[in-house]
C-alpha cells in the first residue's frame, strides 16, 4: 500500500511552506496567483488529498452541506436542483449530505436530526416544486437557504421561479405570433405557481390591450386527463379560443389529447405554450412542444452558492429572496391563428 502523501511532502515538493500550500489550496492567505497555480499543480501531481477533518477542526467547519428535500429520486426537477447544488458545493470544497423525506413529516425531522448531529455547516432547504413552507424549529439558529420554496415572514434567503414572468414570457409568445383569444388551462391547487402564472396571465392580456375573459380559463388538476377534459370544454366553445396557455406540460399534453378529438391540427389550427419543459415528454409530443423551462439546476447552484458566502461572512445583508428568470424553449407548437 502506497504512503499517503501529506502537506509537508506538497510544501518540499513545490519549495514553499506548510503555511503556503494551506493558503493556496484554501484560498487565504496574501499569495500571486503563480504561487497558488503552482502549489496546486504540485498537489495534484503527487494525489495530495487535504484531510478534511483536521481542517474542520481548525476551522471548526464540517465543509458538510445538509440538503433537505421532500423528493429526489422521482422527478427530474428535484435531481436537477440536487445536481446544481452539488456542483456549487464542489467548488467550495463542501460535500453535500442528503435526506429525502418523501413529504414524511416524521422521516424529516429524523433526517435533520441526524444531519446536525454530524454538524453540518448549514442547510438547504428545498421543495420539489415552488411551496410556502414554514423553517423547521430545529432549524432555528442553523445557517439556512430555501431552494424553490419560500416564506414572506422569514429573515433567511431563497430562491424560486419567476412563475409571474414565465406567464408573461409564454403568453407574449403567442400574442406576437398573433393570437388574440387564448385560453389558460390553470392548475387548480392553491399554491404560488397557480397564483404567480394566473398574474402573468392577466398582465400579458393587459400589455397587449387584450381584455380579459374569465370564461377562457379553465381549471385542471395537474395531470393529462383532467387536462384533456379542462381543453375539451373551451375547444367545444363556438368561439373557441385559438390559443391554449398551459400550467404545465402534462396538462398541456392532455391539450393534444384534446385537439385530435376535436380533429384540430397543432399548430396549424390550435397553438399551445406551456410551463416546465419537461424535456422527455415536450420533445415526445408531435409536433414538439414549446414550453418555458423552469432553472432548476441553476437554482440549485445559487442556493449552493448563497450558503456558502453567508458561511465565510461575505453575503449581503439583508438576505436575498430571488426570483429567478424562465427561459422560452422553442419547438414547434405554435403558428398564426387562421383566424
Amino acid at each position: 500500500m502506497s504512503k499517503r502523501v501529506g502537506i509537508r511532502e506538497v510544501a518540499a515538493a513545490a519549495g514553499v511552506s506548510v503555511t503556503t500550500v494551506s493558503h493556496s489550496l484554501s484560498g487565504g492567505g496574501q499569495l500571486s496567483d503563480a504561487t497558488r497555480k503552482r502549489v496546486r499543480s504540485v498537489a495534484e501531481s503527487l494525489n495530495y488529498t487535504p484531510n478534511r477533518l483536521a481542517s474542520g477542526l481548525r476551522s471548526k467547519r464540517s465543509q458538510i452541506i445538509g440538503f433537505v428535500s421532500d423528493e429526489i429520486s422521482t422527478t427530474p426537477y428535484a435531481g436537477n436542483m440536487l445536481l446544481g447544488a452539488q456542483d456549487a458545493a464542489a467548488a467550495h470544497d463542501q460535500v453535500l449530505m442528503v435526506v429525502n423525506s418523501n413529504r414524511n413529516a416524521q422521516l424529516e425531522a429524523r433526517g435533520i436530526d441526524a444531519l446536525l448531529q454530524h454538524r453540518v455547516d448549514g442547510i438547504i432547504y428545498a421543495r420539489m416544486y415552488h411551496q410556502a413552507v414554514e423553517l423547521p424549529a430545529a432549524l432555528s439558529g442553523v445557517p439556512t437557504v430555501f431552494l424553490d420554496a419560500s416564506n414572506e415572514s422569514s429573515d433567511l434567503s431563497s430562491v424560486v421561479p419567476d412563475e409571474e414572468g414565465a406567464a408573461l414570457t409564454a403568453m407574449d409568445h403567442l400574442i406576437e405570433a398573433g393570437h388574440r383569444r387564448i385560453g389558460y388551462l390553470n392548475n387548480i391547487d392553491d399554491i404560488p405557481a397557480t397564483r404567480g402564472r394566473l398574474a402573468g396571465y392577466r398582465a400579458a392580456l393587459a400589455k397587449h390591450g387584450i381584455p380579459f375573459d374569465e370564461s377562457l380559463i379553465a381549471l385542471s388538476e395537474s395531470m393529462t386527463g383532467p387536462g384533456r377534459d379542462a381543453a375539451s370544454r373551451l375547444l367545444a366553445r363556438p368561439d373557441r379560443p385559438t390559443a391554449l396557455f398551459c400550467f404545465n406540460d402534462r396538462i398541456a399534453m392532455g391539450a393534444y389529447q384534446a385537439a385530435h378529438l376535436a380533429r384540430l391540427a397543432i399548430p396549424h389550427d390550435l397553438s399551445i405554450v406551456s410551463i416546465d419543459n419537461f424535456e422527455v415528454l415536450a420533445d415526445a409530443l408531435l409536433p414538439g412542444l414549446t414550453s418555458i423551462a423552469l432553472p432548476h439546476y441553476e437554482m440549485g447552484r445559487w442556493a449552493a452558492e448563497r450558503l456558502a458566502a453567508e458561511l465565510a461572512g461575505e453575503a449581503d445583508s439583508p438576505p436575498e429572496q430571488i426570483r429567478m428568470h424562465c427561459p422560452l424553449v422553442l419547438r414547434q407548437s405554435v403558428g398564426p391563428p387562421l383566424r
